[in-house]
C-alpha cells in the first residue's frame, strides 16, 4: 500500500511517499481503507522528536482518520465490511498510522461516521473532539450556567470546544489573534471574543465575570498564556491544559484560590493500552456523531492536501496561526462516495 514513511526523526522533508505492507486484521480489529487523515500538532512533534511507541522505523504518522471498513476480525460485533467509520488510533509508533491507504483499528476506538459529514470532515474531527470533551467534561467540572474560557478558539481543539461548551449550556469567552478569526468564533457561538494582541486576557475575563473569574479555563497554548489564567479563574474553579504546566506557574496563588489544575492528553489510552478508556473515546465519537447529524456541531477544515504533500502540511502547522484543521486526502473518491461511503 502507499504510505507516507518516516525513516527517522527530523524536519518535514524526511517524510516521503513509499510502499508499506498492508496491515493484517486481528481478531478485535477492523481493517479500514483510509480515505482521509487528520493532521494534528502531535504529528509534527512525533516527527521532530521521535516515536512514543518504539516499534521501530519506518513509521507511519497520523492519529485520526476516516474510511471504509474492508474486513473485520473474528471478535468484531459493531461493524461489518462496507461501514463508513471515523476514529482516533495510530500514528505514535505503532506499526500503522493514517498517512496510509489502510490501517487496522481496534474496534473500541471507532464509531460510525456521521451521515452528514463527508470523509474529509470526518477525518478532521476525532482527536480534537475527544480532547475538547475530556478537557471540559472529564477533567474539569464544566456544566450548565458556567462561564468558560477557551484559549485559541479558532484552532483545531478550540473551535470544537466552543461548540461543546455551548451545547452544555455555558457562556463562552475565547481568545483570537485577528478579526477574521473573531468572525469565525462568533459564528460558533462565542459570547466574548478577546483579541490577545490588543487586549489583556486576564483583565477582560475579570470584567466579563464581575471580578469573580471563570468557572473553567481551557488552555491550549501553554507558557505565559497558562499563567494569565490563574488570576482570571474563580476560587474553586478549574484550569485544564493540553500543554506542560509551565515551570514558573504561580503555585502559591493556585493553592490559595483552591484552583484545580488538570492535564489533558487524549493519547493516554493508546500509550498505556487502556481498553475501558478506549471505549470511552468511541462513546464520545458516537455522541458527537449525533450532534453532527442534528446540525448542532460542525468541523472547520481550512485546507485539503493530497497524501504526497504531508511534509507541506507539517510545515504549515509548525508555522503557527492555523484556523481549524488540515486534512490529507489519502484516496480520491467522487462526491457521492465521499458522502455515503
Amino acid at each position: 500500500m502507499r504510505a507516507v514513511l518516516m525513516q527517522q526523526p527530523g524536519n518535514p522533508d524526511l517524510l516521503s511517499i513509499g510502499e508499506a505492507d498492508k496491515p493484517a486484521c486481528g481478531a478485535g480489529e477492523i481493517l479500514v481503507q483510509v480515505v482521509a487523515a487528520g493532521i494534528n500538532p502531535v504529528d509534527t512533534k512525533v516527527r521532530a522528536n521521535g516515536l512514543f511507541i518504539a516499534d521501530g522505523f519506518p513509521a507511519i504518522l497520523g492519529c485520526d482518520g476516516a474510511g471504509i471498513v474492508e474486513a473485520v476480525g473474528a471478535d468484531i460485533t459493531r461493524f461489518e465490511p462496507g461501514d463508513p467509520v471515523y476514529y482516533c488510533y495510530g500514528g505514535l509508533g505503532q506499526k500503522a498510522g493514517n498517512y496510509a491507504e489502510y490501517i487496522a483499528v481496534p474496534e473500541a476506538y471507532a464509531a460510525m461516521k456521521p451521515d452528514c459529514l463527508d470523509f474529509i470532515d470526518a477525518a478532521a474531527a476525532p482527536l480534537v473532539l475527544i480532547t475538547a470533551w475530556e478537557a471540559l467534561f472529564d477533567r474539569a467540572r464544566t456544566g450548565s450556567g458556567n462561564k468558560v474560557f477557551i484559549h485559541a478558539g479558532a484552532g483545531g481543539v478550540g473551535h470544537v470546544a466552543i461548540q461543546l461548551a455551548k451545547l452544555a449550556g455555558c457562556e463562552v469567552a475565547t481568545s483570537v489573534s485577528s478579526d477574521e478569526k473573531a468572525d469565525l468564533v462568533k459564528q460558533l457561538g462565542a459570547d466574548l471574543v478577546i483579541n490577545y494582541r490588543t487586549q489583556n486576557v486576564t483583565e477582560a475575563l475579570l470584567e466579563w465575570s464581575d471580578n469573580q473569574g471563570v468557572d473553567t479555563a481551557f488552555d491550549t497554548v501553554g507558557g505565559d498564556a497558562f499563567n494569565q489564567l490563574v488570576a482570571a479563574t474563580k476560587v474553586y474553579g478549574d484550569i485544564v491544559t493540553i500543554l506542560q504546566v509551565p515551570t514558573d506557574a504561580d503555585w502559591k496563588n493556585i493553592r490559595l484560590r483552591n484552583i484545580r489544575i488538570s492535564q489533558e492528553l487524549m493519547l493516554t489510552p493508546m500509550l498505556l493500552g487502556m481498553d475501558e478508556a478506549a471505549e470511552h473515546h468511541g462513546d464520545i465519537l458516537e455522541q458527537c456523531g449525533q450532534f453532527f447529524d442534528q446540525q448542532k456541531l460542525s468541523i472547520f477544515v481550512s485546507d485539503i492536501l493530497p497524501l504526497e504533500q504531508a511534509a507541506e502540511a507539517h510545515r504549515r502547522i509548525e508555522a503557527g496561526g492555523m484556523s481549524g484543521k488540515l486534512v490529507l486526502e489519502v484516496q480520491q473518491m467522487d462526491e457521492e462516495e465521499k458522502q455515503d461511503g
